[in-house]
């Protein structure tokens, strides 16, 4: 809200904030408070306090009916199967959080938590061309709806897509015939309409990965959903090389080769305006071949640096040295520990009309515009080394290397970071101190990574605890100093919460949070690294800099309730 984030907020609280300290349902210490935090934010007052549990979204909606003297609307009685978008597109709907309701002539109803962001009213009258109405519901039962028509939106299925051949909804290659997917006669309706339902309930579901896992006596079907698989289908096995054929069929793939493992990719539409990539990888087993697929949704990847996960300290240091003219950036961790989406909230901030960035990947898993990006292609003789290379001659500011593999890349990155360029990459190591004796491994002398090394972030992916469902869990106090909680924290009253299970979520949890070690290069650790320290030495110095490790980092958010300590020691620990 525009008035809540004005300098005067702290003086004088006006409209819903001041209804809401009259009525004594918040002090005028809280109020200032959360209109300060929904401001830093950039949420409404509204959200803000019922996102955080701060106040129950029924009370808060009988207070701001009052002030502004609108009906309250019960969006339970309301049929979301009848609900239309009257001409507002979903980015202003998603934007906005405010939904079309119904329209009487010329005026359109939209569904508001907070009346006070007359922002979102004049975006849907300039968009749909009709006066506006507000009406006032439920913040909560807003959002439920909201997600609720966003994601049939997203994934509404093509006309007929149950019954018709699932080669229609693969998109050909440039330059190539859509008929070509065909060349192999695959018909097989019940295998066909099969694949497809598995294909989307896997992308409704938001699983990264697809396991098609032939055995003995049994197949099965598996998803990875927030970094844990499922098993989700077990067709008969007598399907197996059916169904291996029919996905070799749609990545283009030779299907009467079954000796050695081969890599295609599949460009999925899923609906009339959004397509998915899925990374396929076939690999010859006991009992037939076990089919991989990763999704790779460039749509629904691109998140702000707000909602990685940093603390305020991590936040500053990453921002900071991503606005250094050159040095190198290096992201660590192991595989699906969301590297590529910490490497693109960073470009998104650097993506100016002034810079320009490229990027070497393989593959390109999030499709950003203004950014020149490359798919690597070893067999076409494409590496990331002489992908580097041809940068270098192209006037880049930014170059983004989507893995250092070998001395080769690493030797160009580290040479291009100290020639005025900014370097971002990701490698392979558990922690951040490791990331720095690997590069030496691999052969690049200590007084060049010493040189071009601004900062090394090591993260992990952590499930998010249910909020409806977790619950808080008793240990013992010498439980707690020994997992790692101080003296200090657990007499402040620190509350563990473990993972419940219910209807919204998976397990008890639902999504995932990066947990960060976010390590500056000082000036001390240049003089280590020059050395050629170990890197339990640079792990040692990093410690009496003040530096959080991985688990000090996931304590962390046990502590603030996001996640479980048992998460954080699977994620985090032997």
């Amino acid at each position: 809200m525009a008035d809540m984030a004005t300098p005067s907020t702290r003086i004088n609280l006006i409209g819903l904030a001041r209804r809401l300290v009259n009525d004594g349902v918040l002090t005028e210490g809280d109020a200032v408070a959360a209109c300060e935090a929904a401001a830093a934010r950039e949420q409404s007052l509204v959200a803000y306090l019922v996102e955080e549990k701060h106040l129950d979204a029924a009370r808060l909606a009988l207070c701001a009916s009052s002030e502004f003297g609108l009906p309250l609307f019960d969006l339970d009685a309301l049929d979301p199967e009848l609900l239309g978008t009257h001409g507002v597109s979903e980015p202003i709907i998603r934007k906005y959080r405010a939904l079309p309701l119904f329209r009487r002539g010329n005026r359109l109803f939209v569904a508001v938590s907070d009346p006070a962001d007359y922002r979102a009213l004049d975006e849907i009258k300039f968009s749909s061309g009709l006066a506006t109405e507000a009406v006032l519901v439920e913040h909560d039962k807003l959002t439920a709806l909201l997600n609720r028509v966003l994601a049939a939106a997203e994934t509404q299925p093509l006309d007929d897509i149950n019954d018709a051949d699932l080669s229609a909804l693969v998109a050909p290659e440039p330059g190539q015939a859509e008929d070509d997917a065909d060349a192999v006669d695959v018909d097989d309706a019940p295998v066909v309409r099969y694949i497809n339902k598995l294909l989307l309930d896997a992308i409704g579901k938001g699983a990264s990965d697809l396991h098609f896992e032939p055995y003995e006596k049994r197949y099965r079907v598996r998803y990875r959903i927030d970094g844990i698989l499922r098993e989700m289908a077990a067709p008969p096995p007598g399907l197996a090389n059916r169904l291996a054929a029919r996905l070799k069929v749609m990545a283009r793939l030779d299907i009467a080769e079954r000796r050695v493992p081969q890599d295609g990719r599949i460009k999925l539409k899923v609906s009339r305006n959004r397509s998915v990539d899925l990374r396929v990888s076939t690999c010859p087993t006991l009992y037939g071949e076990k089919i991989v697929m990763r999704v790779l949704d460039g749509g629904a990847g691109l998140l702000t640096i707000d909602q990685l996960g940093f603390t305020a300290e991590q936040r500053e240091l990453f921002e900071h040295n991503l606005k250094k003219p050159y040095g190198m950036v290096l992201i660590t961790g192991p595989t699906g520990s969301g590297k590529t989406v910490t490497l693109y909230a960073g470009l998104k901030e650097l993506n100016q009309p002034g810079i320009n960035i490229s990027t070497a990947e393989d593959p390109v898993e999030i499709v950003m515009d203004g950014v020149n990006q490359v798919n690597v292609n070893v067999k076409a003789g494409l590496t990331f080394a002489s992908a580097l290379r041809s940068f270098l001659r192209q006037d880049p500011d930014v170059i983004l290397i989507g893995e250092i593999r070998d001395l080769e890349t690493a030797e160009i990155a580290v040479k291009a970071a100290q020639t005025g360029h900014l370097v971002l990459a990701t490698l392979h190591t558990n922690d951040a101190p490791q990331s720095i004796t690997r590069l030496m491994n691999m052969g690049v002398p200590s007084y060049n990574v010493a040189a071009a090394l601004n900062l090394i972030m090591a993260q992990r992916l952590a499930r998010r605890l249910c909020k409806h469902c977790k619950q808080p869990l008793d240990l013992p106090r010498q439980v707690l100093l020994r997992e790692g909680f101080t003296e200090e924290e657990i007499d402040a009253g620190l509350t563990v919460y473990d993972a419940t299970g219910c209807d919204q979520c998976n397990g008890g949890y639902k999504g995932r949070i990066g947990i960060y070690q976010v390590m500056p290069i000082s000036d001390d650790m240049r003089k280590l690294i020059t050395h050629e320290a170990s890197d339990i030495e640079i792990a040692a110095q990093a410690q009496r800099e003040g530096i959080a490790d991985l688990v000090r980092a996931g304590l962390d958010k046990v502590r603030e309730g996001v996640t479980s300590l048992s998460e954080i020691h699977r994620i985090t620990k032997d």
